[in-house]
Protein backbone atom coordinates (compact mmCIF):
# COMPACT_ATOMS: atom_id res chain seq x y z
CA UNK A 1 0.00 0.00 0.00
CA UNK A 2 1.15 3.31 -1.06
CA UNK A 3 1.68 5.78 1.86
CA UNK A 4 0.09 9.11 2.23
CA UNK A 5 3.50 10.89 1.90
CA UNK A 6 4.56 9.27 -1.25
CA UNK A 7 0.94 9.87 -3.01
CA UNK A 8 1.50 13.55 -2.19
CA UNK A 9 5.29 13.20 -2.99
CA UNK A 10 4.08 11.72 -6.80
CA UNK A 11 1.07 13.81 -7.19
CA UNK A 12 3.72 16.85 -6.63
CA UNK A 13 5.92 15.02 -9.12
CA UNK A 14 3.23 14.50 -11.40
CA UNK A 15 2.27 18.29 -11.38
CA UNK A 16 5.66 19.91 -11.72
CA UNK A 17 6.33 17.62 -14.94
CA UNK A 18 3.61 18.37 -16.67
CA UNK A 19 3.46 22.50 -16.03
CA UNK A 20 7.10 21.88 -17.11
CA UNK A 21 6.42 20.00 -19.92
CA UNK A 22 3.96 22.75 -21.04
CA UNK A 23 6.36 25.51 -20.10
CA UNK A 24 9.74 24.66 -19.11
CA UNK A 25 11.38 28.64 -18.68
CA UNK A 26 8.69 28.67 -15.74
CA UNK A 27 10.55 30.05 -12.66
CA UNK A 28 10.64 28.40 -9.45
CA UNK A 29 8.29 31.13 -7.87
CA UNK A 30 5.78 30.51 -10.55
CA UNK A 31 6.34 26.60 -10.63
CA UNK A 32 5.84 27.12 -6.11
CA UNK A 33 2.35 29.29 -6.91
CA UNK A 34 1.01 27.29 -9.71
CA UNK A 35 1.68 23.57 -7.59
CA UNK A 36 0.60 25.20 -4.29
CA UNK A 37 4.21 24.77 -2.42
CA UNK A 38 6.94 27.03 -0.81
CA UNK A 39 9.76 27.93 -3.05
CA UNK A 40 11.90 26.15 -0.83
CA UNK A 41 9.80 22.96 -1.27
CA UNK A 42 9.55 23.78 -5.27
CA UNK A 43 13.72 24.54 -5.37
CA UNK A 44 13.91 20.78 -3.04
CA UNK A 45 11.41 19.20 -6.00
CA UNK A 46 13.37 19.92 -8.62
CA UNK A 47 16.47 19.28 -7.44
CA UNK A 48 15.40 15.49 -6.59
CA UNK A 49 13.96 15.81 -10.42
CA UNK A 50 17.40 16.50 -11.83
CA UNK A 51 18.86 14.41 -9.55
CA UNK A 52 16.63 11.12 -10.82
CA UNK A 53 17.91 12.32 -14.52
CA UNK A 54 14.19 13.31 -15.19
CA UNK A 55 14.75 17.33 -15.66
CA UNK A 56 17.51 18.53 -17.03
CA UNK A 57 18.75 22.77 -16.96
CA UNK A 58 19.29 24.54 -19.93
CA UNK A 59 20.07 28.15 -20.78
CA UNK A 60 16.78 30.00 -21.59
CA UNK A 61 17.73 31.73 -24.06
CA UNK A 62 14.96 34.73 -24.51
CA UNK A 63 15.37 35.59 -21.18
CA UNK A 64 17.03 39.42 -20.16
CA UNK A 65 18.36 37.15 -17.20
CA UNK A 66 20.61 34.82 -18.62
CA UNK A 67 21.16 33.43 -15.23
CA UNK A 68 17.32 32.12 -16.05
CA UNK A 69 17.16 28.54 -16.60
CA UNK A 70 14.46 25.97 -18.96
CA UNK A 71 13.69 23.06 -17.14
CA UNK A 72 13.63 20.57 -19.80
CA UNK A 73 12.15 16.86 -19.16
CA UNK A 74 14.58 14.13 -20.57
CA UNK A 75 13.27 11.46 -22.10
CA UNK A 76 13.16 9.46 -19.09
CA UNK A 77 10.90 12.30 -17.44
CA UNK A 78 8.72 11.91 -20.22
CA UNK A 79 8.28 8.27 -19.48
CA UNK A 80 7.70 9.21 -15.86
CA UNK A 81 5.25 11.93 -16.09
CA UNK A 82 3.44 9.29 -18.49
CA UNK A 83 3.57 6.56 -15.75
CA UNK A 84 2.34 9.32 -12.62
CA UNK A 85 -0.15 10.07 -15.26
CA UNK A 86 -1.76 6.78 -15.59
CA UNK A 87 -1.55 6.22 -11.61
CA UNK A 88 -2.94 9.93 -11.14
CA UNK A 89 -5.96 9.04 -13.12
CA UNK A 90 -6.59 5.84 -11.60
CA UNK A 91 -6.25 6.94 -8.34
CA UNK A 92 -8.16 9.86 -9.23
CA UNK A 93 -11.11 7.63 -11.01
CA UNK A 94 -11.55 5.72 -7.62
CA UNK A 95 -11.46 8.94 -5.60
CA UNK A 96 -14.68 10.21 -8.17
CA UNK A 97 -16.34 6.82 -7.31
CA UNK A 98 -15.47 6.54 -3.94
CA UNK A 99 -17.46 9.96 -3.81
CA UNK A 100 -19.99 9.52 -6.33
CA UNK A 101 -21.28 6.55 -4.06
CA UNK A 102 -21.29 8.98 -0.66
CA UNK A 103 -23.26 11.40 -2.75
CA UNK A 104 -25.76 8.84 -3.70
CA UNK A 105 -26.02 7.88 0.29
CA UNK A 106 -26.74 11.00 1.46
CA UNK A 107 -29.13 11.85 -0.92
CA UNK A 108 -31.23 8.51 0.05
CA UNK A 109 -30.19 9.54 3.69
CA UNK A 110 -31.93 13.04 3.07
CA UNK A 111 -34.80 11.51 0.73
CA UNK A 112 -35.67 9.47 4.06
CA UNK A 113 -35.28 11.88 6.36
CA UNK A 114 -37.89 13.93 4.57
CA UNK A 115 -40.60 11.44 4.35
CA UNK A 116 -40.03 10.66 7.84
CA UNK A 117 -40.87 14.16 8.60
CA UNK A 118 -43.91 14.16 6.40
CA UNK A 119 -44.65 10.95 8.58
CA UNK A 120 -44.62 13.33 12.03
CA UNK A 121 -46.59 15.94 10.20
CA UNK A 122 -49.45 14.05 8.71
CA UNK A 123 -49.72 11.83 12.15
CA UNK A 124 -49.92 15.13 14.01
Amino acid sequence: MTSKRTKLQEDTHFRVLRLLQENPEMSQRELAEAVGVSVGGIHYVLNALIDKGLVKLGNFTAADDKRRYAYLLTPQGIARKAALTRSFLVRKMEEYEALREEIEALREEIDDDFLNVDNMVIKS
